[in-house]
């Protein structure tokens, strides 16, 4: 069989969430699947970044190690993993507007029965992890996706993490994931690759059909 291919498309301003980004995708080859990272971009003109320090180096830097996430990228993978910071209390525009640009592959039922799962960061405590994972599943829903969330199926998730996906409190941007935070998207990315394995052995015919 075939490697399960995972999509995460991220978005990150600040590190937080792009470092959650790749220990996933480290759990994900680790359970031998064949990952795509992606950073989506920036809409804002230079006008508007240049009022945060460092958003448009970072965001340089970064759209430098990581092509934009594509329509093609999402018909491409079995499962696709979203992860975002929180922009009060919600997604960030940079991840919805890629969300809202696979209407043609909704459209034509392309994205039923894929696997989807999120990961998100806030600067702040209790700044939104939970509310923001939880709006990205309506549009996951409306997509067709199977919705892996995390539960307590491992245990890292007793010691970080939400049950709903990975997350980190940056404390504005002065903490770094630690290992806990860590081990937990590696999970989600070993997590994500077995039950995406699992769905796509149910779709081949046995011998005896």
């Amino acid at each position: 069989m075939s490697k399960p291919k995972v999509l995460i498309a991220f978005y990150s301003r600040n590190s937080s969430t792009e470092i959650l980004a790749n220990a996933i995708a480290q759990g994900a080859i680790e359970e031998g699947a064949e990952v795509r990272l992606r950073r989506t971009r920036e809409f804002v003109g230079d006008e508007i970044m240049s009022q945060v320090p460092g958003w448009r180096e970072n965001a340089q830097a970064m759209n430098q190690k990581y092509e934009a996430p594509s329509e093609a990228d999402a018909e491409w993978a079995d499962a696709i993993v979203f992860g975002t910071p929180t922009r009060f209390g919600s997604i960030s525009s940079e991840l919805k507007a890629y969300i809202d640009g696979l209407g043609g592959l909704w459209f034509q039922g392309k994205l039923n029965g894929k696997v989807g799962s999120v990961f998100g960061s806030t600067s702040s405590l209790h700044g939104g992890n939970e509310s923001t994972l939880l709006s990205i599943y309506t549009p996951m829903a409306h997509l067709g996706l199977i919705i892996v969330p995390l539960g307590y199926a491992d245990p890292a998730m007793f010691k970080a993490g939400t049950p709903y996906g990975a997350t980190h409190v940056s404390a504005r941007d002065s903490l770094r994931p630690d290992d806990d935070h860590l081990a937990v998207a590696r999970f989600q990315g070993r997590r994500v690759t077995s039950v995406t394995r699992g769905l796509l052995h149910a779709k081949i015919p046995s011998a005896a059909a």
